[in-house]
């Protein structure tokens, strides 16, 4: 490893731990270097705060004259929340910047870059490129799509099911595996069910962490407005639940909802009469949601699938087996009818949460 892959390591470490409060932004980690060195450090924290390359910046005060910057993005060449970071770059003298990956957004891909050389500030961009772009991946594609990011999870028994026949679900996956979902919790913008988990289990889908954790935004797909009025969602900060119906639901169950403070947006029903799944990733990614953690049942994951809208699963598999031909799988609906025409998932990992196995890919939609 040489010396710029060990200093954006850094730069890549401070910018993980920015994970789950800088939405929608991207996260962000930057190290200064002067003589072999580091003078500077900082990572971007939350939305409309600093950027990494200014709190790095602000640290080394007049040490960032001569320096190399590692940042793990392009710096910005535009104004947003805040100023251009190029511009403030420019003036501490730092004589090299060394970056990751291009920013995708269109307001920067390149031009921060391009105003940097221009300055006469040597440029090295690629460093750990493939790093930088998995770490970030949900920002790259709520940029470049202006959709969330959209994950799902499952935990199942060895034999491939969800529930018992009987619909009893917990616990499936042990304890070590169930704080590892919340930390996913804690880490998105917003997590999603459909009406039958709703029913069936009444969640709170909260946040569940020793420290604590961040709520994200509760979301609901229920066509014919059927959520109960004391459901959890319902009954605790309904102002942090967002519930998706279409035009064929009843007004007054739309409106007995909203009353309680809940959010209903109505969508044009899809010709099975069921909430068309595009347009509400649509809509969310209007709403700055860029990422979304599905815990939903085998109805829903399998339309999410059909409609070419999950990009990544995490599925757990615990050391049971339920049998039964009736009982659930994480993914129902018509299902495909041939091998060809199943979804490939890639980039494999497998880990241990004590005696579950957690398997982890991404969907490869064929084209």
């Amino acid at each position: 490893m040489d010396a710029d892959e060990r200093y954006m390591w850094l730069a890549l470490d401070l910018a993980a731990q920015g994970q789950g409060t800088t939405s929608p932004n991207p996260m962000v980690g930057a190290v200064l270097v002067k003589d072999g060195e580091t003078v500077g450090t900082g990572y971007h924290q939350k939305a409309g705060g600093p950027h990494a390359e200014i709190i790095a910046l602000e640290e080394a005060g007049e040490a960032a004259r001569g320096a190399t910057l590692y940042v793990t993005l392009e710096p910005c060449s535009h104004t947003g929340k805040t100023p251009p970071c190029v511009d403030r770059i420019i003036a501490a003298g730092v004589r090299k910047v060394v970056v990751a990956m291009q920013d995708p957004n269109e307001l920067v891909n390149g031009l921060g870059l391009k105003k940097l050389q221009e300055a006469g500030i040597k440029v090295k961009s690629g460093v750990l490129e493939e790093k930088a772009l998995r770490l970030n991946e949900v920002f790259v594609k709520y940029i470049t799509s202006r959709r969330p990011f959209v994950t799902m999870k499952a935990a199942m028994t060895m034999d491939g099911k969800i529930a018992t026949r009987t619909k009893a679900s917990r616990w499936i996956s042990g304890e070590r595996s169930r704080e590892f979902g919340h930390r996913l919790r804690h880490h998105t913008d917003a997590i999603m069910v459909g009406i039958g988990t709703l029913l069936a289990d009444n969640p709170s889908l909260t946040t569940r962490l020793p420290e604590g954790g961040k709520n994200p935004l509760r979301i609901v797909v229920d066509s014919k407005a059927n959520t109960p009025l004391d459901s959890k969602v319902v009954a605790e900060n309904p102002e942090k639940t967002l519930i998706f119906v279409t035009d064929l639901a009843d007004q007054e169950r739309i409106s007995a909802l909203q009353a309680k403070g809940v959010g209903v947006e109505v969508l044009p029903a899809d010709p099975e009469g069921r909430v068309p799944l595009d347009l509400l990733m649509d809509n969310l990614g209007k709403h700055e949601i860029s990422s979304v953690l599905v815990e939903g049942g085998s109805v829903l994951n399998y339309s999410l699938l059909a409609s070419g809208l999950v990009d990544k699963v995490y599925f757990f598999m615990a050391p049971l087996i339920f049998g039964g031909d009736t009982a659930p799988t994480p993914v129902g609906g018509t299902g495909v009818a041939t091998v060809e025409e199943a979804w490939h998932v890639k980039d494999i990992e497998i880990s241990h949460y004590d005696t579950d196995l957690l398997i982890t890919g991404y969907i490869a939609y064929k084209k």
